[in-house]
């Protein structure tokens, strides 16, 4: 709810352009801006679809109006929008706890650097590919640029307020001084306060935003329910039995194991969504984690990574429909597929490096609520 009402209340516009006016001196600063929004707003609404629409309507505009190219910011728009899938409070998380019967705090906690680093990663690429090609974002012409200290002004009464809010839900949460429903509130009556400071709230956007937070929780009750279906039906049958059996016959170790399945999931990612993949394959893996030695939490976060693919590779990248919904006529499809397409390599470069180095994923969610037992 929180989410949506900072979304209809149009506080992620102001954001986004006190972000583009605070980044101007950086290479394609407003795809820098884009990024950094997406993953400020990813932490208000888990909703990848809600993040890309919207960005695709208020930023992708305006970065073709500066002389962006067409592939580099439809690119931008659509991997910054996958962000939500990895950082809190992502729904994807949500549906994962049920299913591998894991504490969604300790997914959130674990979630928390590997998304921050995955944005850190795109804004990187982007800096590098704006400066070595400036052609692909051109520079704002210093007429358009405010005075500084209009620009502080904006920076602080967007940024500030938001980021609070953010910071104070997801820190009572990981600190105990609130349960995620007593955060949850909190940060939803947030959300209208702010709405209403900004002069922003009228009653037509707080009845869409209270439908589509009810929309939004009976999908993923009914990812609950189909998941724990599957799961069922499927071990009643011995399915898992069968397919341990036939994994451990392979005598791949640990690595071979870790491989395997993300090169599965990552296959399927190509023609279904997360959904069906945590549904019905998920739950095969799951078993074989305590055989192999593997950390659940660490696997749980390979997994999110993973699953922001399924947005990102054709033919089923649904970040690329979601853009192309709201795009301009004259963007086509192909367009947008080869934008997203050196995102794939960002986020298998941070799968590597959460396997080689745990710690990025294990230890604030160890900090915070102890270490499981070995």
């Amino acid at each position: 709810f929180m989410g949506y009402v900072v979304e209809r209340a149009n506080i992620v516009n102001r954001l986004f352009f006190s972000l583009q006016l605070a980044a101007r001196h950086l290479p394609g600063s407003m795809a820098v801006a884009a990024l950094m929004t997406c993953a400020i707003f990813a932490t208000a609404t888990g909703i990848i679809g809600a993040v890309v629409t919207l960005m695709g309507m208020l930023a992708f505009p305006a970065m073709l109006k500066a002389g962006y190219d067409n592939s580099f910011a439809a690119g931008v728009i659509c991997a910054g929008g996958c962000l939500g899938i990895l950082i809190p409070p992502s729904i994807m998380l949500i549906v994962y706890a049920a299913i591998a019967e894991l504490s969604p705090l300790r997914l959130y906690a674990a979630a928390m650097f590997p998304g921050l680093i995955l944005a850190g990663f795109y804004m990187v690429y982007v800096i590098i590919r704006a400066t070595l090609n400036p052609s692909l974002a051109p520079k704002p012409k210093e007429e358009e640029v405010p005075p500084t200290g209009q620009i502080a002004l904006q920076v602080i009464t967007s940024v500030v307020p938001l980021a609070l809010l953010i910071l104070a839900v997801l820190g009572c949460i990981l600190m105990g001084l609130a349960t995620p429903a007593e955060a949850a509130g909190v940060g939803a009556l947030g959300g209208l306060f702010l709405a209403l400071v900004y002069r922003s709230l009228t009653w037509e956007r707080f009845k869409e935003s209270v439908y589509l937070t009810a929309k939004t929780s009976a999908m993923v009750c009914w990812l609950f329910v189909g998941s724990w279906t599957f799961a069922s039906v499927f071990s009643y049958l011995g399915g898992h039995a069968l397919i341990e059996e036939w994994i451990l016959a392979l005598s791949l170790g640990t690595v071979g194991f870790l491989i395997l399945a993300q090169v599965i999931i990552f296959l399927l990612g190509w023609p279904l969504e997360w959904t069906e993949i945590l549904i019905m394959f998920v739950p095969i893996f799951l078993p074989m984690l305590e055989t192999f030695g593997v950390n659940p939490y660490m696997f749980a976060m390979l997994i999110a990574l993973n699953l922001q693919t399924s947005f990102l590779t054709p033919p089923m990248a649904m970040s690329a429909y979601y853009l192309k919904g709201v795009a301009p006529p004259h963007i086509q499809l192909v367009e947008i597929f080869r934008g997203i397409m050196p995102y794939l390599g960002i986020v298998i470069l941070t799968m590597v490096l959460i396997y080689m180095y745990p710690g990025i994923a294990l230890w604030l969610p160890d900090y915070f609520f102890g270490k499981l037992p070995a």
